[in-house]
């Protein structure tokens, strides 16, 4: 399993035991109902076909990420220890068996096997497995009841405390001046569920990945840091850099139910009033003066106007439990780098975004981790296991062809000038 094939699973191990490990103390018996829950219900999991996760292993995750400092990195999963040894099924079969069994539930067990032998056979795998493998196998997986009804129990709710959960999603705003041309602008805005403040919103040119983590990044610098995040299904929401900076802060990423947008009402809710009660008024025309509008908007009329449904105005509601919120942390912006692997060359080069970087002579060989942040990818931090080896500036080669070597084994770097014996082509003409 890939460095990055870990990340994926530890980050889904944390939003499994978030409530337990979280700074919220459960109620008597809240607990163990939780924990009942969590077993009792189906999962994704990465890299894996089981969809349920027993009491015992939720409770085994917890304690050990509580035990190492609560790092993300004792969620990460470790080899198996029947690794190598044949099993019934492989993993391509089972995965391919589920596949079709949720593409075709109600398609009885033997036509399921006879179509699965006809993929096999013609790709090459031999014939299927056996009916009794397969039964087992589906019976393992809850897959041999009925089908679930598509009736769904929804029900309003509310975050019991500030920064308890935040809903983040992104509007398409008017256009505006961007430079010389027109352009479409985006409101990416994060809002408080409990006491419906927005803790950042501004307009972006784009709505991509870049611009919602600067959004994400100010709105924890203004108003620290949420216990979840609930977000849609967009590319930016899913991207990988933004599941690992969430999950190393402590926070749990949720997601909503594709083709589900129940879930996130509130911050529908806010962009219809955004919609109605400021762009209608605003007279601007390039992108500064819309933000400058909207935050004037947003602090002299949204945060202190009462809300319907609190009875309170946003920053009133927000500010009266100010004991619950967590302060970001000082290196927060180092949260926000991206990481890449690299394997450090026998010139000690490595190589981020065609720029060229020197790492270490004890690093050679060896596989790195490079931090850099995409808006300054001139200066990377290099590491190696749990150990820096600090920040590294794109390689001179210049200078480098200027480095000698003593007879002792030091370096030396030659001041002299490269002399010039140009302009001899000409001579004697």
């Amino acid at each position: 399993m890939t460095e990055e094939h870990k990340q994926q699973v530890a980050v889904f191990r944390f939003g499994v035991i978030h409530e337990f490990v979280g700074s919220t103390r459960l109620a008597y018996g809240e607990a163990a109902e939780l924990l009942r829950e969590k077993s009792a219900r189906k999962w994704e999991i990465p890299f894996s076909t089981r969809t349920r996760i027993s009491p015992n292993t939720i409770l085994r995750w917890a304690s050990t990420y509580v035990q190492n400092g609560r790092k993300l990195e004792a969620l990460f999963p470790r080899g198996r220890s029947d690794s190598g040894q044949p099993r019934v099924l492989d993993e391509e079969t089972a995965l391919s068996l589920l596949a079709l069994r949720r593409q075709r539930p109600k398609l009885p067990v033997p036509e399921l096997v006879r179509v699965l032998g006809e993929r096999q056979t013609g790709a090459g795998l031999g014939r299927g497995p056996s009916l009794s493998t397969v039964y087992r196998f589906l019976h393992q997986h809850d897959l041999m009841g009925p089908a679930v009804s598509e009736r769904e129990d929804r029900r309003k709710f509310e975050a019991e405390l500030p920064n308890d959960l935040w809903q983040s999603d992104v509007m398409h705003g008017p256009l505006v001046t961007m430079g010389e041309k027109r352009r479409k602008s985006y409101l990416i805005a994060f809002l408080d569920d409990h006491s419906r403040l927005v803790t950042h919103g501004a307009f972006y040119p784009s709505e991509g990945l870049p611009p919602f983590l600067e959004a994400f990044s100010q709105a924890l610098l203004k108003r620290g840091l949420p216990r979840k995040l609930y977000v849609d299904n967009g590319s930016a929401f899913r991207s990988r850099q933004l599941e690992y900076t969430s999950a190393a802060l402590g926070i749990a990423l949720v997601h909503a139910r594709p083709y589900r947008p129940q879930g996130k009402g509130k911050i529908e809710r806010f962009f219809r009033t955004a919609q109605t009660q400021f762009l209608p008024g605003f007279t601007g025309e390039s992108l500064d003066d819309l933000n400058r509008a909207f935050e004037r908007w947003l602090t002299d009329v949204y945060h202190s106007r009462v809300h319907s449904s609190t009875g309170q105005s946003p920053f009133e509601r927000f500010t009266s439990r100010m004991e619950c919120l967590r302060v970001a942390p000082a290196d927060l912006r180092d949260h926000f780098r991206k990481a890449v692997r690299r394997r450090v060359n026998n010139d000690r080069s490595v190589t981020v975004d065609k720029r060229l970087f020197e790492a270490p002579v004890e690093l050679i060989g060896k596989q790195v981790e490079i931090l850099y942040h995409p808006q300054s990818p001139d200066l990377v931090e290099i590491r190696c296991g749990q150990s820096s080896f600090g920040f590294h500036r794109a390689l001179d080669l210049h200078v480098n062809s200027r480095v000698t070597r003593t007879r002792n084994g030091s370096l030396s770097l030659s001041c002299e000038p490269i002399p010039c014996d140009g302009g001899k082509l000409w001579e004697g003409a």
